[in-house]
């Protein structure tokens, strides 16, 4: 083996060579730092490997125990404990999102519905007026901002993705229903229960075992850049900022800022690819993975530079296929190169994480070389 790829950890199952493979080829190319890739298939865990280092020094071992930030694959797992609350009767997605939050009504949102909010339809990518990075960090005033704010397109013609915001509608809503944080109510009802490791807001006590980020080499290209675009993801205040690195760690977004290991997002995306079983208990019946993961809109997006087929919450594959071959098959990707899928046609949930972050916007090549090895081995 070359001395240039580090040694591989974890298992493998027979027949799944190809997905090692891949794996180990991703180091060899020099596109890794740290990595980790799980798969789940049936409900069983067969693919869990990692590789390299925790650190940009190269003195910490990626290892078992490794965290690594996740972004915008988080809003996979908002999807999900949505998704819980319109399972238990307690919340309808076709409802309006004022229903729960009055205060959402203000400036012309009043028929804004909760999927509308969750399929990135809002008009909602991104404050246009200026404000304090650290805003992000006080929860009531972000929402206070959003049920103020005007919508930057009319509400359901379009998606226009919501990099940060999406976090707050969908944190707000399930708050105002559940009556606690969304992150609180991850690590009470599925976290702790499954034992995922899998968090959003993460304990002090855990900060030392996340992996350290590399950052892209290149900044994403949006395409035409609009207003929309320019809100969500190019001004200053467009991402939290301004608070350390413990403080965001400590918050919860949950578009964001999730942590996680790969075998914890595999395992929970094997419910959604399962008939909502997970560990011989249902999280979600199969009816609301089904009305999830169905289209609220499809098309140019407003915000990313693709086509793109919209769940509530969930990415769906038709439109760019990033995670295999199956039409059916949706999940999320995030900032740098992470993943999560589901795919309820072959039983099969997979996710990927790594700390050296590349600057494609969906369909990292790293991961879609392990996803194809897998299909491909199946």
């Amino acid at each position: 083996m070359p001395s240039d790829i580090p040694e591989i950890h974890g298992q493998c199952a027979s027949g799944l060579e190809p997905v090692r493979a891949a794996f180990e080829d991703n180091f060899a190319r020099g596109q890794e730092l740290g990595a980790r890739f799980s798969l789940v298939h049936k409900g069983e865990l067969v693919v869990d490997l990692w590789a390299g280092h925790a650190d940009r020094a190269r003195t910490t071992a990626f290892d078992a125990a490794t965290l690594t930030p996740i972004f915008s694959t988080t809003k996979a797992v908002a999807a999900l404990m949505v998704a819980r609350l319109v399972d238990q009767g307690r919340l309808a997605y076709d409802q309006a999102v004022a229903e729960v939050w009055p205060e959402f009504a203000q400036a012309g949102k009043g028929a804004i519905t909760v999927e509308q909010a969750l399929s990135h339809q809002a008009g909602l990518s991104g404050f246009v007026e200026a404000v304090e990075p650290s805003l992000w960090f006080d929860w009531d005033g972000v929402c206070a901002r959003l049920a103020g704010m005007a919508p930057l397109w009319p509400p359901g013609t379009a998606s226009g993705y919501h990099p940060v915001t999406y976090g707050y509608l969908a944190g707000e809503i399930f708050r105002r229903v559940d009556g606690r944080t969304m992150g609180a109510a991850l690590r009470e009802d599925i976290a702790q229960p499954f034992d995922l490791d899998l968090w959003i807001g993460l304990p002090d006590a855990e900060h030392d075992r996340c992996a350290d980020l590399q950052r892209p080499p290149a900044f994403p290209d949006f395409g035409e850049i609009n207003v929309p675009t320019k809100a969500a993801f190019l001004e200053p205040w467009s991402s939290p900022g301004g608070r350390g690195q413990a403080e965001w760690r400590r918050a919860e977004i949950p578009s964001a800022n999730g942590h996680a290991t790969a075998p914890a997002l595999a395992r929970l995306m094997s419910a959604l690819a399962s008939g909502g079983w997970l560990d011989g208990e249902m999280i979600l019946s199969p009816a609301l993975i089904a009305e999830m993961a169905r289209e609220r809109i499809g098309g140019q997006d407003l915000v990313l530079p693709f086509v793109m087929s919209w769940g509530a919450g969930v990415m769906r594959n038709q439109a760019l296929h990033p995670w295999g071959p199956g039409d059916q098959t949706f999940g999320h990707s995030g900032w740098g190169g992470s993943c999560a899928f589901a795919d309820p046609e072959t039983g099969l949930a997979g996710a990927y994480v790594m700390n050296k972050q590349s600057a494609h916007l969906l369909g990292d090549p790293r991961a879609k070389r392990l996803i194809e090895a897998a299909y491909g081995a199946l």
